[in-house]
């Protein structure tokens, strides 16, 4: 269970580099972008399975599908409709609330104990998302309707992440697939509603960087980590991806420094200690149901 979290942990650390390698990318709109990321890793994650004569891993039923596609395609979807529809401050703060709801849900749907340390870690990591990404925030009747669609996101990723226990029998090696479904459904939903602009020569890069990474191999790390690690360590340690995003963007010299920003680090950073020395692991003999 161990080595899986930490595989957990490896995709959190991916997503923190998103914001940063999207700048890199120059002005690709978002679903273009996220069309052209889960490509580069389609393709690559379809080649390694062809290498490996494992293509057969992409033969599942369509609940198998139906969860891989609609989760990682879901949640992108609904997160920019609410990047479209509602102020970015106050969108993101909504979102941000599916580390919390994978260790809620891990607890409903999963029969996991929650330990009391479980709801401080993630109630400080919450705390310090919300101190990061809440200044300037407010809640407006005219936001609503991008307000539900950063609710819908965060809950469509909390149920993809969770479930994803549900799903052991299917093979990692089937995220390739899912990958390239939401590709498609990206690229579809771009032509639908975006202008097409290619990056710069740099710019390719940086989304062959993003198909490696945060929008491709951290799917595969954070199937391993659902599926055979702790949900609600890794729920809680979620809360770190904005935070250490913001850093590698002050880093770029993208974003200024910031007070909120040290005491965000310091907040999600007490939170994951907190859940961590909960325990960590499932109980003795507990199996979770797999759906074929």
């Amino acid at each position: 269970m161990r080595a899986a979290t930490l595989a957990g942990v490896g995709a959190i650390a991916l997503w923190a580099f998103l914001g940063l390698l999207a700048r890199d990318a120059g002005a690709v709109p978002p679903l273009q972008l996220t069309a052209m990321s889960f490509a580069v890793a389609a393709v690559l994650g379809l080649g390694v399975l062809a290498l490996q004569r494992r293509l057969a891993d992409l033969r599942q039923g369509p609940l198998a599908w139906a969860h891989g596609v609609g989760g990682l395609f879901g949640f992108h979807a609904l997160y920019f409709t609410a990047l479209a529809l509602a102020p970015a401050a106050e969108a993101n703060l909504i979102n941000y609330t599916w580390p919390l709801l994978i260790v809620l849900l891990a607890a409903w749907l999963l029969r996991l104990p929650l330990a009391p340390r479980h709801l401080a870690g993630a109630a400080l990591g919450a705390a310090g998302c919300a101190l990061l990404l809440g200044g300037g925030a407010h809640l407006s009747a005219a936001a609503l309707p991008g307000y539900l669609a950063a609710a819908a996101s965060a809950l469509i990723w909390a149920l993809y992440s969770v479930l994803a226990r549900r799903f052991a029998a299917v093979p990692t090696g089937a995220v390739a697939g899912f990958c390239a479904g939401s590709a498609v459904l990206a690229a579809l939903a771009h032509v639908a509603v975006e202008p097409t602009l290619w990056p710069r020569a740099g710019g390719w890069l940086a989304v062959l960087a993003m198909g490696l990474g945060p929008v491709g191999g951290a799917f595969f790390l954070w199937d391993i980590g659902m599926k055979r690690g702790d949900p609600r360590l890794l729920g809680t340690l979620a809360y770190a991806t904005p935070v250490a995003s913001t850093l590698l963007l002050c880093a770029g010299g993208f974003a200024p420094f910031s007070a909120p920003l040290l005491g965000s680090a310091v907040l999600v950073a007490a939170g994951g200690l907190v859940a961590a020395r909960s325990g960590g692991g499932l109980p003795a003999g507990r199996r979770s149901k797999t759906i074929g």
